[in-house]
């Protein structure tokens, strides 16, 4: 083999090609949907049990991320401790995420020892007890954080925007507040866990390096029956929204930063502008060297850090800016906010910007597909919205064919000030 000259850099290419890997699907006896992702070359797989139980559902607040943490706490076999020991013994890994649709059970195992802790996993998602004293010091525990998290300007900012542009009565729009930690109580959790962890509703991606056991263990634990959902087809998925007012500034004493928040409700990933809407949010403020990083970090020096993103959910999405700048710049970065945004409405995106971006946007599709655990995890952002991987290749279609005409055009028509929200914390 040649010797590597790392006196001279590597030649930068452009993506030409990306590899879109197509899961294998395979049903359990009793029809729960198995994905496999079998890329791995290390004897180790990921296991995601997936449910409709997110931030949507709940009919409290906080019973969603209460639910999902507590699964592995308590079991009609084992302990808290008793789960935590036998995981460890076997050197797996088993963690819970909750997000505003759907709720995620992950089980990192070395193949060799699949069997065994999957029957940990198993009481967990199908026979959880959520033990009072576990669930008084999760409480607590979360009081705390929410105490220290409520003092920092950007996590206010982060919680009270959706508020600000849903309403507080909508879904994703609810905010909890410290009382509410304390209202959480063990039988309101066994009902959320009986109407939304059902085995009808539940789907499985499995990644890494499958093992040849691999269904029989699962058809074992999870295939032979099925509990029938008694939640999740009576939940309305056309809830109004009841936004508030356009401009909000919430005083926070003491704080030597505002942050800010400006954006929208928009839509998610299956409507027809969502993939070409995110170049143009890439131009905007989706990578380090976006407009907005350019002149309000590198050129004006009001903050460490600027950026913009657009966010899908099941039944609706929202575009937003966030930043934390010095109280005494706050309104010179607002303005200057708006100053790009008009910019990028009025003046054609240039060729060298534009290819800059897209080369940006293909490398970091590239990077989601690097690896079993990557792969899986773009496939289940997809796969929640009854999409299969065509939605990257047609993602990739977008980058490499959107105009400066259709960049400029979906910036006046979606990026309009008077439909934007502007949050100030500080």
């Amino acid at each position: 083999m040649a010797e590597i000259n790392r006196k001279i850099k590597p030649e930068i290419k452009p993506v030409d090609r990306i590899d879109l890997y197509e899961p294998e699907k395979i049903t359990l006896d009793n029809g729960i949907p198995v994905y496999l992702i079998n890329t791995g070359t290390q004897e180790l797989i990921k296991v995601d049990f997936i449910f409709n139980a997110g931030k949507w559902y709940e009919e409290q607040l906080l019973l969603a991320s209460f639910t999902n943490n507590m699964l592995k706490e308590g079991t009609k076999k084992y302990t808290s401790q008793e789960i935590a020991e036998k995981i460890d013994f076997y050197g797996a890994h088993l963690e819970t995420s909750t997000g505003n649709d759907i709720a995620t059970v992950s089980l990192y195992t070395l193949n060799k020892y699949l069997e065994k802790v999957m029957t940990v996993v198993e009481g967990a998602i199908k026979n959880p007890v959520f033990p009072e004293k576990e669930l008084f010091t999760f409480t607590q525990n979360k009081k705390h954080e929410f105490l220290i998290n409520n003092e920092k300007v950007r996590h206010v900012a982060r919680r009270m925007f959706n508020k600000q542009i849903f309403g507080g009565k909508h879904p994703y729009g609810k905010t909890a507040v410290v009382d509410d930690f304390d209202k959480v109580k063990r039988e309101a959790l066994t009902g959320f866990h009986k109407r939304y962890y059902t085995l009808s509703d539940c789907r499985i991606i499995v990644s890494g390096k499958i093992p040849k056991n691999l269904i029989p263990v699962l058809n074992k634990h999870f295939g032979s029956e099925v509990k029938l959902s008694t939640g999740n087809s009576n939940i309305n998925s056309d809830i109004p929204l009841s936004p508030e007012s356009k401009k909000e500034h919430i005083k926070k004493a003491n704080a030597v930063q505002s942050a800010i928040r400006i954006g929208r409700p928009l839509f998610n990933k299956t409507h027809p502008d969502y993939l070409k809407l995110k170049v143009v949010n890439a131009v905007l403020g989706g990578y380090f060297g976006s407009r907005l990083m350019t002149n309000i970090r590198e050129d004006k020096g009001y903050t460490y850090g600027i950026g913009s993103a657009i966010v899908s959910m099941h039944n609706s999405g929202y575009f937003f800016i966030a930043s934390e700048v010095g109280n005494d710049v706050t309104g010179l970065a607002i303005q200057e906010v708006y100053n790009e945004i008009e910019k990028l409405q009025q003046k054609k995106v240039g060729d060298e910007e534009l290819n800059l971006v897209r080369n940006y946007l293909l490398g970091s599709l590239l990077q989601n597909f690097d690896g079993p655990f990557s792969i899986a995890e773009s496939y289940k952002s997809v796969l929640e919205y009854g999409l299969d991987v065509s939605y990257f290749q047609n993602h990739i279609d977008i980058v490499r064919s959107i105009t400066p005409d259709e960049i400029r055009d979906l910036a006046q028509q979606y990026f309009d000030r008077k439909d934007l929200f502007e949050l100030i914390v500080g």
